[in-house]
């Protein structure tokens, strides 16, 4: 079990969309940034704050840790630490689940800016996996 919100949490995230895309055999075409941060982050580094970029570059999966305050993918994801440990410590299928991430969209502590199915069917995993190994 990883502490949620630690830069090893975020490198447990990277590493489980890493993963999970690699197993999914992405086609050579594909190429796509996500960028998720903590709206109220701490800083991790020099000018990144918790967060982390996922780039799947002609099919390659690869993330860095932290993101920029003003960093845009062509999904970008930015949420509160509080929103995100709830959602993290939910599987998919709990309804307490999908009422935290509509009530957490609708309070503005949780904003996506593009669309997730763009990543493909493969993501669906990903968030369950993350619960497994979030304390």
């Amino acid at each position: 079990m990883t502490a949620h919100g630690t830069a090893r949490w975020f490198e447990m995230v990277g590493e489980v969309l890493v993963a999970a895309a690699t197993q999914a055999g992405l086609p050579p075409e594909c190429n796509i940034r996500l960028v998720e941060r903590y709206i109220d982050g701490a800083e991790l580094s020099p000018g990144l704050v918790q967060g982390l970029r996922f780039d799947i570059v002609n099919g390659k999966p690869a993330f860095q840790l932290g993101a920029r305050r003003d960093e845009r993918g062509d999904i970008t994801v930015e949420v509160t630490k509080a929103a995100s440990y709830t959602l993290n410590t939910l599987r998919s299928e709990d309804p307490r689940f999908h009422a935290a991430f509509t009530n957490l969209l609708a309070a503005g502590e949780l904003k996506i800016d593009g669309d997730l199915s763009q990543l493909g069917s493969w993501f669906s995993v990903v968030h369950d996996r993350i619960v497994d190994h979030t304390s």
